[in-house]
């Protein structure tokens, strides 16, 4: 019984102390820190800057109401400058001033902007076409007028043909052509239809509306409803309005250029626009 007792006691004790367990854990903690001072010296200011503020407005990653701003600051419960952390690096002599170019950082959404912008005005000059032949096989080209932007396609009328002087009403011998516009929109119209009523800048005398902006509303309405009435075409994706005097397209001293202003656009917008 002594000897084995004796023999237990000799016994090495088994595994570190427990002051090295926590000593193996702050060199773990000053290795980390130092290895996040080195990568922090060779970073990229700007860009990390930029990623920073990406991922504030993607993500919304920045605790306690965060966000960065364009000048590269990010704000949140406690105020951290990205800017002291670009001047750390450059009294470091890793980045020189002059040295970030505009090339190190690509403007991504420019180009994906531009690309879209490219798409629509395809689209709208694809459209354009195709109702320029269609208005060529009606014999229409002598009253309509068709031009496009990204947005959409603008077909013009005179309004010598649409209405008589302060009048509302169509003349007869405008709806067939409105009628022929209305197959054409039926076919290709695949977003909204927009009717502008434009007057040139004569004030009204003795009719019964009291001003261009009246009287160019109305006469788009008219249009409209002559639109809703005879063709195959949902109310919901058209509007109308009266611009009145106020986007003249020609000299308004002249009969030439008040005789232009005096017109009716009907736009069609393409299936990419955001209108």
């Amino acid at each position: 019984m002594n000897r084995l007792a004796r023999n237990k006691k000799e016994e090495p004790p088994k595994g570190s102390p427990a002051w090295m367990a926590t000593f193996a854990d702050l060199m773990n903690l000053l290795l980390c820190f130092f290895v996040l001072l080195f990568s922090m010296s060779s970073v990229d200011a700007q860009k990390f800057s930029l990623m920073a503020e990406s991922f504030s407005q993607a993500f919304s990653i920045f605790d306690g109401g965060g966000a960065s701003s364009k000048g590269g600051i990010l704000i949140s419960n406690g105020v951290n400058q990205l800017f002291e952390l670009e001047q750390y690096i450059n009294s470091s002599g890793e980045i020189e001033e002059g040295e970030i170019t505009p090339e190190d950082t690509p403007d991504t959404l420019s180009e994906a902007e531009k690309k879209i912008e490219e798409a629509k005005l395809r689209e709208s000059e694809e459209l354009s076409e195709r109702l320029e032949e269609a208005i060529a096989e009606q014999s229409l080209s002598d009253v309509l007028d068709v031009e496009f932007t990204s947005q959409y396609v603008q077909i013009t009328l005179q309004g010598s043909l649409l209405f008589d002087s302060g009048s509302t009403v169509l003349k007869e011998e405008s709806l067939p052509v409105l009628d022929k516009i209305g197959v054409m929109l039926e076919r290709y119209a695949q977003s909204t239809i927009e009717v502008e009523g434009h007057t040139d800048n004569v004030p009204m005398s003795g009719s019964k509306y009291s001003n261009n902006d009246e009287l160019s509303s109305g006469r788009a309405l008219s249009v409209f409803n002559y639109l809703i009435e005879h063709a195959n075409l949902d109310p919901a994706i058209i509007k109308h309005s009266g611009r009145g005097e106020y986007v003249p397209i020609a000299d308004n001293s002249t009969a030439e250029g008040r005789a232009l202003n005096r017109r009716v656009e009907i736009r069609i917008y393409n299936s990419l626009s955001s209108y």
